[in-house]
């Protein structure tokens, strides 16, 4: 891996691990064996890691919320958009855990952080359209997308609603699997009579997870 690659993994793993207010660049190059100086030959400052973090982000969201095509809806379908789901949130929660922050900082993160959100609110309504035409969902086709922006907006701010409803400020992937089942619940009071034995077991699956992890 090329050193400009490794510290930025190292910084996600650090950010994530310790909060990104907590981590400077010198304990990046610390955690990586190198001065300070190497560090600052890839990078200009934190916020210039962060921009490349995002754009690890960027792709995520990309490729992890495709509508689909030509493709039989089932389990295993909805599976990998929950999955997703989750796993944008733990690979990078602590982003979504000083949100605003991060993006009062730096005006040009905002408008790229702007522009990958309307873009998840364009496929997501896409992929519900989806779920409504093949009988998977069953609502009014001018709720689809405000149906989408809950959705996305849950998902945007529940490691911040977590971590401000108790006093533990650790984010656990038990507690992402609760956000993807709340998500469900939405999803759930949509499905259409044929659909509803198909969201249960998605439940199923996702309290199974969630129970794992608790242990």
């Amino acid at each position: 891996m090329k050193t400009r690659d490794k510290i930025i993994y190292a910084s996600l793993e650090l950010f994530n691990e310790h909060g990104e207010r907590n981590i400077t660049t010198n304990h990046i190059a610390a955690h990586l064996n190198m001065s300070p100086g190497n560090l600052y030959y890839h990078f200009r400052n934190k916020e210039d890691i962060i921009r490349c973090i995002f754009s690890l982000y960027e792709n995520h969201l990309e490729s992890g919320f495709q509508p689909y095509e030509d493709k039989q809806v089932d389990v295993e379908l909805l599976i990998g958009y929950f999955d997703a789901m989750f796993y944008t949130l733990w690979q990078f929660r602590f982003m979504y855990a000083n949100l605003a922050d991060i993006l009062a900082r730096d005006e040009e993160l905002k408008k790229r952080y702007l522009h990958a959100q309307q873009q998840v609110l364009t496929r997501s309504s896409h992929v519900l359209h989806k779920l409504k035409q093949d009988g998977f969902l069953h609502l009014e086709s001018d709720k689809i997308t405000p149906l989408a922006d809950t959705i996305k907006m849950i998902v945007s701010f529940w490691i911040g609603y977590q971590l401000t409803q108790s006093s533990t400020s650790t984010i656990t992937k038990a507690t992402l699997y609760e956000g993807v089942l709340r998500v469900l619940m939405i999803f759930k009071a949509y499905a259409t009579p044929t659909s509803v034995a198909t969201f249960t077991r998605l439940e199923q699956h996702y309290h199974a997870l969630a129970n794992q992890e608790s242990l």
